[in-house]
């Protein structure tokens, strides 16, 4: 197995992380994280509806209201943690000396 150096392909590449420019096909941190948010907003609602439909009667499965509620108590530990983390590494950089 031969071992590539590095050329200017891999130096282009490096460059432009550099400048801050991100690949067309990633999208951005706040996008990403808007979108988590949205989804865990959502599997709650559906969780509360889930609820709300075996209280009424309109459902008598104990079953899916039950993984609806752990799948909406999952995402929103998982939210927690990741918000934990960011506000960690801020904390973290505003310690940081310039």
């Amino acid at each position: 197995m031969a071992i590539q150096p590095i050329g200017p392909k891999a130096m282009g590449n490096l460059s432009r992380v550099k400048q801050g420019d991100s690949n067309p096909g990633e999208k951005p941190f706040m996008e990403t994280l808007k979108e988590s948010i949205n989804q865990t907003n959502s599997l709650q609602m559906e969780a509360d509806h889930a609820v709300s439909d075996l209280a009424t009667g309109k459902t008598q499965n104990l079953h899916e209201t039950m993984i609806a509620i752990e799948k909406a108590d999952v995402s929103f530990q998982l939210m927690m943690q990741v918000r934990n983390k960011i506000l960690s590494a801020y904390e973290e950089m505003t310690r940081m000396q310039i």
